[in-house]
């Protein structure tokens, strides 16, 4: 009998396992896309106008804090309840509150102590609008029971760990006719608004490709053991190898790209992950050998890199790194046929030059070169919104203006700025990178949750 070679045999039906693993996924997603929801398509939804905002918000710890202070700044919201674990956090929310909005938040409920005091809340208080700000395990079934409850939710980055999680939203926001939008505030900033006014505008020509990040060191997190943010990220980096945390900067490129927008979709995705050794040895090197932090096996790469193609065949380059010692990057690039516009630093090459800064694209216009872009294109809802939302704050005002739009949109029963389907769709890199890595870098097939929607759906208007 002929000897194997226990790698090669490894190898081989590992690939058979990962091509079996692909086969069934897609099958899955399939008929998924093919099985009705029950309800109307979400993707241009208009709800119905709302001349006051009833507000409730899950979880007021480092961002719902900042959050619920800022909507009750805005005309024409009531902030009716506030629910948390911690009864301190809800004092400190309430005080918060009552402190501004001229004396519309004088009766907030409050709701602590009990893990499902949030459904209490919910079924108490029937609010229009719920903001969910917890750990990413209770994002999902928080906005499910927050839509089912009659409620439009709106929650924080990632949308959902899992696909059946992201279907199970788009079908619940289907049949239920509410909102459900992942709050990516970062589509909201000054360069991100610039840049896709200037997409929009043919600057560049038409867009071939893209690069999008989020590479941003945050192992002092590991200091939150008991409560707070890294009490309970630390383990997602410890058991999970692929980009946790892609929508920041690809919720931004998307949009300039049209995706799920009438123009072009996500197709597949392949993934890769670096060794996972920062993580490690921060704790090794900051806790004693018992400390909780050092009995994890460090799983996850400090680095991911992942490309996807679109339906056009366009590409995106996605990186996701939150432990290497490295600056803060997005990357925000787009690429196309007549010029690039980069991030960190803002930086614009187009052929022909930038008009009073450069001769041709071998050199990027960028400082104080870029004065006359901003004059000539900036976005104008950045105009309108951008000094009152610096004034206010939250990531240099991108958190404010995000929270004001989503106000005036269920005021004036507009269309939100990102509908369902695009914080399934961005927040699917997470489960589709994971299975990629895990499959020695297989292509993985992305869902579309629009169910072939997403060719009929608008692009995303330049709002004054």
């Amino acid at each position: 009998m002929k000897s194997i070679n226990r790698r090669n045999f490894l190898k081989k039906t590992s690939l058979s396992t990962a091509s079996l693993y692909l086969a069934s996924s897609i099958a899955c997603s399939q008929e998924k896309e093919a099985t009705p929801s029950g309800g109307p398509y979400m993707g241009d939804f208009k709800g119905p106008k709302l001349d006051k905002v009833r507000i409730a918000i899950i979880g007021v710890g480092a961002r719902g804090s900042g959050h619920i202070k800022q909507l009750a700044a805005i005309d024409g919201t009531e902030i009716v309840a506030i629910a948390d674990l911690y009864e301190d956090l809800v004092d400190r929310a309430v005080k918060n509150c009552e402190s501004v909005g001229e004396g519309r938040h004088q009766n907030i409920q409050r709701f602590f102590g009990a893990e499902n005091q949030w459904k209490e809340m919910l079924k108490s208080i029937k609010p229009d609008a719920v903001f969910i700000a917890t750990n990413w395990k209770n994002h999902a079934p928080m906005a499910i029971e927050a839509m089912k409850q009659g409620a439009h939710a709106f929650v924080e980055v990632p949308i959902a760990l899992t696909l059946q999680e992201m279907w199970d939203l788009v079908d619940t926001s289907e049949r239920t006719q509410k909102h459900c939008m992942m709050m990516e505030n970062v589509n909201y900033g000054r360069e991100e608004l610039l840049y896709l006014n200037l997409c929009r505008k043919g600057v560049i020509g038409e867009i071939l490709h893209a690069e999008a990040a989020y590479i941003h060191e945050l192992r002092f997190q590991m200091e939150e053991q008991e409560r707070g943010t890294g009490s309970w990220r630390t383990p997602h980096y410890a058991n999970r190898n692929g980009n946790l945390y892609p929508t920041h900067g690809l919720g931004p490129v998307a949009q300039y790209m049209n995706l799920g927008r009438g123009e072009d979709q996500f197709s597949t995705l392949v993934s890769f992950s670096s060794p996972a050794k920062g993580r490690a040895l921060y704790a090794q090197k900051n806790y004693s050998p018992e400390h909780k932090w050092n009995q994890l096996d460090y799983k996850g790469g400090d680095l991911n890199t992942s490309i996807v193609k679109t339906a056009l065949g366009r590409t995106i380059l996605i990186q996701w790194d939150e432990t290497s010692p490295r600056p803060y990057s997005r990357l925000n690039l787009v690429q196309g046929t007549k010029g690039t516009l980069a991030g960190f630093p803002t930086r614009i090459a187009l052929e022909g030059g930038v008009e009073g800064a450069t001769e041709n694209h071998h050199r990027w216009a960028e400082g104080a070169q870029l004065e006359k872009i901003y004059e000539e294109h900036e976005h104008p809802m950045y105009k309108r919104l951008g000094a009152l939302a610096k004034k206010m704050g939250g990531h240099g005002g991108m958190d404010f203006m995000m929270l004001y739009r989503i106000v005036e949109c269920l005021r004036t029963g507009e269309p939100l700025d990102q509908n369902v389907y695009e914080g399934c769709l961005w927040s699917a890199v997470s489960p589709l990178s994971e299975a990629s890595v895990a499959q020695g870098g297989m292509p993985q097939q992305f869902p579309d949750f629009t169910r072939k929607q997403w060719a009929n759906t608008q692009p995303l208007k330049i709002i004054s």
